[in-house]
Protein backbone atom coordinates (compact mmCIF):
# COMPACT_ATOMS: atom_id res chain seq x y z
CA UNK A 1 0.00 0.00 0.00
CA UNK A 2 1.65 3.29 -1.53
CA UNK A 3 1.83 6.43 1.29
CA UNK A 4 0.21 7.92 -1.91
CA UNK A 5 -2.98 5.84 -2.37
CA UNK A 6 -4.28 6.24 1.32
CA UNK A 7 -4.62 9.94 0.90
CA UNK A 8 -6.79 9.05 -2.19
CA UNK A 9 -8.63 6.62 -0.50
CA UNK A 10 -11.84 7.07 1.40
CA UNK A 11 -13.46 5.23 4.46
CA UNK A 12 -17.09 5.50 5.30
CA UNK A 13 -17.59 3.75 8.78
CA UNK A 14 -21.58 2.40 10.06
CA UNK A 15 -22.08 1.84 13.21
CA UNK A 16 -24.63 -0.32 15.41
CA UNK A 17 -27.70 -0.07 17.05
CA UNK A 18 -27.22 2.91 19.53
CA UNK A 19 -23.61 3.34 18.73
CA UNK A 20 -21.78 6.59 17.86
CA UNK A 21 -18.75 7.62 16.76
CA UNK A 22 -17.01 6.71 19.86
CA UNK A 23 -17.75 2.71 18.54
CA UNK A 24 -14.13 3.81 16.02
CA UNK A 25 -12.59 6.13 18.59
CA UNK A 26 -9.84 3.24 19.15
CA UNK A 27 -9.76 2.44 15.74
CA UNK A 28 -8.45 6.36 14.29
CA UNK A 29 -5.10 5.89 14.04
CA UNK A 30 -4.90 2.70 12.53
CA UNK A 31 -7.89 3.55 10.41
CA UNK A 32 -6.29 7.01 9.21
CA UNK A 33 -3.24 5.55 7.79
CA UNK A 34 -5.57 3.59 5.55
CA UNK A 35 -7.25 6.48 3.68
CA UNK A 36 -9.51 9.74 5.16
CA UNK A 37 -12.44 8.67 7.32
CA UNK A 38 -16.30 9.44 7.20
CA UNK A 39 -18.93 8.83 9.55
CA UNK A 40 -22.23 7.38 7.93
CA UNK A 41 -25.12 9.41 9.49
CA UNK A 42 -27.63 6.39 10.34
CA UNK A 43 -29.91 8.47 13.47
CA UNK A 44 -32.05 10.56 11.41
CA UNK A 45 -34.08 7.54 9.54
CA UNK A 46 -36.07 4.69 10.56
CA UNK A 47 -35.74 2.44 7.38
CA UNK A 48 -32.50 0.51 5.90
CA UNK A 49 -33.08 2.95 2.23
CA UNK A 50 -33.51 5.56 4.47
CA UNK A 51 -29.86 5.53 6.11
CA UNK A 52 -28.63 4.31 3.09
CA UNK A 53 -29.56 7.45 0.96
CA UNK A 54 -28.58 10.01 3.68
CA UNK A 55 -24.94 8.46 3.73
CA UNK A 56 -24.75 8.29 -0.09
CA UNK A 57 -25.66 11.58 -0.38
CA UNK A 58 -22.80 13.15 2.46
CA UNK A 59 -20.19 10.41 1.00
CA UNK A 60 -17.15 11.01 -1.15
CA UNK A 61 -17.93 9.58 -4.78
CA UNK A 62 -15.99 6.24 -4.70
CA UNK A 63 -14.98 4.61 -0.96
CA UNK A 64 -14.60 1.52 0.97
CA UNK A 65 -17.22 0.90 3.42
CA UNK A 66 -17.29 -0.91 6.66
CA UNK A 67 -20.59 -1.54 8.23
CA UNK A 68 -20.89 -3.13 11.98
CA UNK A 69 -23.51 -5.33 12.95
CA UNK A 70 -26.76 -2.81 12.18
CA UNK A 71 -24.21 -0.87 9.97
CA UNK A 72 -23.82 -4.21 8.24
CA UNK A 73 -27.43 -4.23 7.15
CA UNK A 74 -27.56 -0.62 6.03
CA UNK A 75 -24.13 -1.36 3.90
CA UNK A 76 -25.77 -4.50 1.93
CA UNK A 77 -28.49 -1.68 0.94
CA UNK A 78 -26.61 0.95 -0.01
CA UNK A 79 -23.68 -1.31 -1.99
CA UNK A 80 -27.20 -2.58 -4.04
CA UNK A 81 -28.02 0.99 -4.57
CA UNK A 82 -24.91 2.38 -6.02
CA UNK A 83 -22.79 -0.52 -6.49
CA UNK A 84 -20.35 1.70 -9.00
CA UNK A 85 -19.56 3.93 -6.05
CA UNK A 86 -18.21 0.76 -3.35
CA UNK A 87 -15.26 -0.25 -4.27
CA UNK A 88 -15.49 -2.39 -1.40
CA UNK A 89 -17.49 -3.50 1.56
CA UNK A 90 -16.19 -4.99 4.89
CA UNK A 91 -18.96 -6.68 6.91
CA UNK A 92 -18.21 -6.76 10.99
CA UNK A 93 -20.21 -9.02 13.36
CA UNK A 94 -23.15 -8.37 11.23
CA UNK A 95 -25.85 -10.43 9.64
CA UNK A 96 -28.48 -10.94 6.47
CA UNK A 97 -30.94 -12.85 8.81
CA UNK A 98 -34.06 -11.28 9.23
CA UNK A 99 -35.47 -10.29 12.45
CA UNK A 100 -38.30 -12.10 13.69
CA UNK A 101 -41.82 -10.31 14.70
CA UNK A 102 -40.83 -10.99 18.74
CA UNK A 103 -37.54 -9.62 18.25
CA UNK A 104 -38.82 -6.33 16.63
CA UNK A 105 -40.90 -6.23 19.30
CA UNK A 106 -38.28 -6.51 22.04
CA UNK A 107 -36.72 -3.78 20.15
CA UNK A 108 -39.86 -1.28 19.85
CA UNK A 109 -40.43 -2.13 23.65
CA UNK A 110 -37.24 -0.29 24.38
CA UNK A 111 -34.24 -3.46 24.88
CA UNK A 112 -31.03 -2.98 23.12
CA UNK A 113 -29.00 -5.71 22.08
CA UNK A 114 -27.68 -7.46 24.85
CA UNK A 115 -29.95 -6.36 27.26
CA UNK A 116 -30.82 -8.97 29.80
CA UNK A 117 -34.76 -8.82 31.03
CA UNK A 118 -34.79 -5.97 33.26
CA UNK A 119 -33.76 -6.53 37.20
CA UNK A 120 -35.67 -5.32 39.72
CA UNK A 121 -34.06 -2.39 39.92
CA UNK A 122 -34.99 -1.40 36.33
CA UNK A 123 -31.84 -1.40 35.06
CA UNK A 124 -30.81 -3.17 32.09
CA UNK A 125 -27.43 -4.57 31.13
CA UNK A 126 -25.55 -4.41 28.07
CA UNK A 127 -23.55 -7.39 28.97
CA UNK A 128 -24.53 -9.81 26.11
CA UNK A 129 -23.14 -7.89 23.50
CA UNK A 130 -19.29 -7.77 24.95
CA UNK A 131 -17.18 -11.16 25.61
CA UNK A 132 -17.95 -13.25 28.66
CA UNK A 133 -15.07 -12.08 30.48
CA UNK A 134 -15.41 -8.06 29.84
CA UNK A 135 -18.96 -8.30 30.38
CA UNK A 136 -18.85 -6.56 33.82
CA UNK A 137 -15.56 -4.26 32.72
CA UNK A 138 -16.98 -1.09 33.97
CA UNK A 139 -14.83 1.78 31.01
CA UNK A 140 -16.43 -0.66 28.26
CA UNK A 141 -20.14 -1.08 30.08
CA UNK A 142 -19.40 3.29 30.47
CA UNK A 143 -18.51 3.69 26.70
CA UNK A 144 -21.73 1.60 25.78
CA UNK A 145 -24.10 3.42 27.97
CA UNK A 146 -22.26 6.96 26.90
CA UNK A 147 -23.31 5.99 23.59
CA UNK A 148 -26.33 5.03 24.00
CA UNK A 149 -27.27 8.51 26.48
CA UNK A 150 -26.14 10.61 23.94
CA UNK A 151 -28.22 9.27 20.95
CA UNK A 152 -31.25 9.29 23.32
CA UNK A 153 -34.43 7.68 23.13
CA UNK A 154 -35.63 9.29 19.78
CA UNK A 155 -32.72 7.89 17.57
CA UNK A 156 -33.19 4.57 19.84
CA UNK A 157 -36.94 4.22 18.61
CA UNK A 158 -36.24 4.99 14.97
CA UNK A 159 -33.19 1.92 14.75
CA UNK A 160 -35.83 0.24 16.95
CA UNK A 161 -38.22 0.64 14.00
CA UNK A 162 -36.17 -0.73 11.38
CA UNK A 163 -37.78 -3.42 9.63
CA UNK A 164 -35.05 -6.19 8.67
CA UNK A 165 -35.60 -8.92 5.89
CA UNK A 166 -33.99 -11.95 5.20
CA UNK A 167 -31.40 -10.74 2.84
CA UNK A 168 -29.09 -13.66 2.04
CA UNK A 169 -30.18 -13.96 -1.80
CA UNK A 170 -29.12 -10.21 -2.36
CA UNK A 171 -25.42 -10.73 -0.88
CA UNK A 172 -24.97 -13.00 -4.60
CA UNK A 173 -25.89 -9.38 -6.61
CA UNK A 174 -22.28 -7.69 -4.43
CA UNK A 175 -20.04 -8.17 -6.80
CA UNK A 176 -17.05 -5.92 -5.23
CA UNK A 177 -14.48 -7.55 -3.26
CA UNK A 178 -16.11 -8.00 0.67
CA UNK A 179 -14.81 -8.98 3.85
CA UNK A 180 -17.16 -11.07 6.51
CA UNK A 181 -15.57 -10.67 10.00
CA UNK A 182 -17.04 -12.69 12.77
CA UNK A 183 -16.17 -12.69 16.47
CA UNK A 184 -15.56 -16.23 18.22
CA UNK A 185 -17.72 -15.12 21.09
CA UNK A 186 -20.06 -12.94 20.06
CA UNK A 187 -23.15 -14.12 21.57
CA UNK A 188 -25.60 -11.56 19.68
CA UNK A 189 -24.67 -13.30 16.20
CA UNK A 190 -24.37 -16.72 15.51
CA UNK A 191 -20.79 -17.45 13.50
CA UNK A 192 -23.13 -19.43 10.81
CA UNK A 193 -25.39 -16.65 10.44
CA UNK A 194 -22.20 -14.55 9.72
CA UNK A 195 -20.14 -16.86 7.71
CA UNK A 196 -23.68 -17.37 5.91
CA UNK A 197 -22.77 -14.09 4.67
CA UNK A 198 -19.47 -14.89 3.39
CA UNK A 199 -20.63 -17.73 1.25
CA UNK A 200 -23.40 -15.74 -0.29
CA UNK A 201 -21.02 -12.67 -1.32
CA UNK A 202 -19.32 -13.32 -4.74
CA UNK A 203 -15.73 -12.04 -3.69
CA UNK A 204 -15.45 -12.80 0.15
CA UNK A 205 -12.88 -13.32 2.53
CA UNK A 206 -14.12 -14.88 5.39
CA UNK A 207 -12.43 -14.28 8.90
CA UNK A 208 -12.57 -14.94 12.53
CA UNK A 209 -11.47 -12.24 15.44
CA UNK A 210 -10.28 -14.85 18.30
CA UNK A 211 -11.46 -13.85 22.25
CA UNK A 212 -13.89 -11.25 21.28
CA UNK A 213 -17.53 -10.41 21.82
CA UNK A 214 -20.16 -8.63 19.71
CA UNK A 215 -18.39 -5.22 20.25
CA UNK A 216 -15.09 -5.64 17.86
CA UNK A 217 -14.72 -2.05 17.65
CA UNK A 218 -14.22 -1.69 21.52
CA UNK A 219 -13.18 -5.28 22.47
CA UNK A 220 -10.29 -5.76 19.87
CA UNK A 221 -9.83 -2.66 17.79
CA UNK A 222 -6.23 -3.20 16.30
CA UNK A 223 -6.98 -6.53 15.47
CA UNK A 224 -9.99 -5.87 13.60
CA UNK A 225 -7.89 -2.34 12.09
CA UNK A 226 -5.36 -4.81 10.94
CA UNK A 227 -7.85 -7.15 9.49
CA UNK A 228 -9.70 -4.36 7.56
CA UNK A 229 -5.76 -3.16 6.30
CA UNK A 230 -4.95 -6.42 5.15
CA UNK A 231 -8.05 -6.91 3.24
CA UNK A 232 -7.78 -3.44 1.73
CA UNK A 233 -4.00 -4.54 0.38
CA UNK A 234 -5.18 -7.89 -0.93
CA UNK A 235 -7.99 -6.44 -3.04
CA UNK A 236 -6.21 -3.60 -3.99
CA UNK A 237 -8.67 -1.18 -2.62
Amino acid sequence: MTVESSHMRSLVLLPGFLCDADLWTDMIPDLEALGALHFGNVYEDDSLEGMATRVLAEAPERFVLVGFSMGGFVARVLTLMAPERVKGVAFVASSARGYSDEERTRRISGFRPGDRPPRAAGAASNAMGLHPDRDTDPLLLDRLRGMQRRLGPEVRKRQAALVRRDGYADLERITCPSLVVACRQDRLRTLAETERMAQALPQSSFKILEDCGHMAPLEKPHELSALLAAWIERASL
